[in-house]
């Protein structure tokens, strides 16, 4: 379960559905949702770092995703995923995603991610920059680091 008990979501991506997101059940693919929570994690981590991020020089990359299909999302619904950072460690940080239908606050998918930290140089994993785990405090509002 989760370190805090219900999650705030700070930052919510609005989600396009396109033509070739849908399968021949009529509803978006499952492989789909893992690209609506990559877009909405870079898009978190540019609000968390207020600014753009060079991915060639990323210092945190995924160690660990776990998803849950909640309900289908269908063509024509408005969609957003929601992220979160719920816990900061030394090596790795914690986000937590919800796929949401915004008019009616359904959730459609959850997805817990566990992000390392990363040395591009030789490419092994590393310590969570202090400038990461105060970016996600500030940005979440609250000391998320593990004591």
């Amino acid at each position: 379960m989760e370190s805090i008990d219900t999650p705030i979501f700070h930052h919510s991506q609005p989600l396009q559905i396109r033509f070739n997101d849908v399968d021949l059940l009529g509803h978006v693919n499952n492989s789909i949702y893992f690209a609506f929570y990559d877009l909405g994690k870079s898009r978190y981590f540019e609000a968390v770092k207020a600014q753009n991020i060079d991915w060639k020089k990323a210092d945190v990359v995924i160690a660990n995703v776990n998803a849950d299909f909640v309900a289908p999302i269908y063509p024509g619904e408005s969609v957003a995923v929601q992220t979160c950072t719920t816990e900061i460690g030394h090596r790795s940080f914690k986000l937590l995603q919800q796929i949401v239908n915004t008019e009616t606050g359904q959730v459609k998918g959850i997805c817990r991610t566990v992000m390392v930290g990363f040395d591009v140089q030789s490419g092994v994993a590393a310590a969570i920059s202090d400038e990461w785990k105060e970016a996600l405090c500030r940005f979440e509002g609250r000391d998320l680091r593990k004591k």
